[in-house]
């Protein structure tokens, strides 16, 4: 068998946690901001975790 290849696209988007999880930063930061809450913006900054109905998918990008 050949060796798996990482998906890079996935690689710059999610990280491994310690438990297994994967991290993943927030969507609407990216333009348009003036108009939304300084509340949004800053709890748009935390990062969030994958839903559990895309788990799979992911592992099989980021095998190692």
């Amino acid at each position: 068998m050949p060796k798996l290849k990482t998906h890079r696209g996935a690689a710059k988007r999610f990280k491994k946690t310690a438990s297994g999880k994967f991290k993943r930063s927030k969507a609407y930061m990216g333009h348009l901001l003036t108009h939304k809450s300084s509340k949004r913006t800053k709890q748009l900054r935390k990062c969030g975790l994958i839903d559990k109905t895309n788990i799979d998918a992911v592992r099989k990008m980021l095998p190692n």
